[in-house]
């Protein structure tokens, strides 16, 4: 049975801090390996992106493997053919398959009808890869996640708020969420990371209180106000999200040594001001360059898992 990675918590804590030392191998090791020499990786991509196709088309050829970009209008999904037998073809074709989709339901049913591994690239619920990068990032910077206070600033009912809450509170971090009441993390995502928080002794809050989130925090996080397909609200958005901006006035909360993350394309003085977005407690290029790195990690891991199910 394949192995794959939809949502943040199909991994569990101990495979989540495997793979950041995979990943860690990976990032010292020889540029071009061949833990996928010969396969194949399907991307199929229903949104825009830099950083998603860029990582893992190139962290395929890495692997030594190869990667095939197909997307909804040039494919026969177009004209109507089902995703789950979209699913089923590319499982006889590839060995793996990511997407990059508008509906978290899409990539869920590629998962069930994949004979392969499913990797979700982005859906509108989470966004899994990315909070890997960041937390990555994190571990290989303070060599644990356990302890540390993640403070997430600006629209909260977004899917790299969830995959974050979801990654920090499997890890034993702090989460904190500051959000407007109406863009606060939907409840199902707090009351799930707050269930892993419980086990790993970390915890999970939620406040319309920048400062109140930030004061403390080793991470500072955010991301735009208005994210891929919310674009018809964005002046409503924009004007409720002002008092959420990520300043130097802000951060000054945070511990002096914090680092400020951001998953990109950032707008510039919009969520957060430039000299915090470029100043010097800023990883926010360490972030996207470890989306490469956990990616190849991630795909040689869920290939080996399900090639281990099937022997």
């Amino acid at each position: 049975m394949a192995r794959h990675f939809v949502s943040q918590t199909d991994l569990s804590p101990e495979e989540v801090l495997g793979v950041f030392e995979l990943s860690a191998r990976m990032k010292a090791g020889p540029l071009v390996s061949g833990e996928l020499s010969g396969r194949t990786l399907v991307m199929f991509f229903e949104k825009t992106s830099t950083r998603t196709r860029l990582s893992f088309e190139i962290g395929m050829t890495q692997l030594g493997g190869h990667a095939v970009y197909l997307d909804r209008d040039s494919s026969q999904l177009s004209r109507g053919e089902s995703i789950a037998d979209t699913a089923r073809v590319v499982s006889r074709y590839a060995d793996l398959m990511m997407a990059r989709v508008n509906s978290h339901a899409t990539v869920f049913q590629l998962a069930m009808d994949a004979t392969i591994p499913v990797i979700n690239g982005l859906s509108d619920e989470e966004h899994p890869c990315q909070s890997m990068a960041d937390l990555f990032t994190l571990w290989e910077r303070r060599g644990t996640v356990s302890g540390s206070k993640i403070a997430y600033v600006g629209d909260g009912d977004n899917n790299v708020t969830h995959s974050l809450m979801l990654a920090g509170a499997m890890l034993g971090a702090h989460v904190a969420v500051a959000s407007p009441p109406e863009l606060w993390p939907q409840e199902t995502y707090v009351s799930l990371a707050r269930e892993k928080a419980q086990a790993s002794g970390g915890s999970v809050q939620v406040t319309s209180d920048p400062r109140e989130a930030v004061t403390d925090a080793d991470v500072v996080y955010t991301d735009v106000w208005v994210s891929m397909g919310r674009e018809d609200d964005r002046q409503e958005r924009t004007s409720t999200l002002v008092p959420y901006r990520v300043s130097a006035d802000l951060v000054a909360l945070a511990k002096p040594e914090f680092v400020f993350m951001h998953c990109l394309p950032a707008h510039i003085g919009e969520e957060v001001t430039a000299d915090v977005a470029y100043g010097p407690n800023s990883v926010i290029l360490d972030e996207a360059e470890n989306r490469l790195h956990v990616q190849k990690a991630l795909m040689s891991y869920l290939f080996a898992q399900s090639q281990g199910e099937r022997e």
